[in-house]
């Protein structure tokens, strides 16, 4: 099943945003993965760069922003700065790990035997 092709946005290309900074930002998803391609000055530099990186992907041609480009060659020759692909991983869910509340009057066995009661699955 091929990938969902993503809108054009604001930036008039598929796989670029604009950044705070003035600059045009390209993320790629393939395969259920995020790719940071890069940074650069101009929309039009960003979408050629989200070119190359379809091309890798062996993506359809649909999914180009240039469909005129014959070949991944020809989309690389026109990214002067080339790009690196980078995966963006999502952070990991954490699971908090079960604590006790020691009160200052509890003895140690006092306090062994109320976790084991609160937390009978790590006993």
């Amino acid at each position: 099943m091929a990938p969902k092709k993503t809108s054009k946005g604001k930036s008039g290309f598929f796989g670029v945003r604009q950044k705070p900074s003035g600059n045009w930002g390209v993320e790629f998803s393939d395969a259920g993965r995020r790719w940071w391609i890069g940074t650069y000055p101009f929309a039009h530099e960003a979408a050629r760069a989200y070119d190359v990186a379809v091309w890798r992907a062996g993506r359809p041609r649909e999914h180009l922003n240039f469909p005129e480009i014959e070949s991944r060659v020809e989309a690389e020759m026109l990214v002067s700065q080339g790009i690196k692909m980078k995966e963006i991983t999502t952070k990991k869910t954490t699971t908090k790990k079960p604590s006790v509340v020691v009160n200052a009057d509890e003895t140690n066995e006092e306090v062994m035997a109320r976790f084991a009661w609160e937390h009978p699955e790590y006993v």
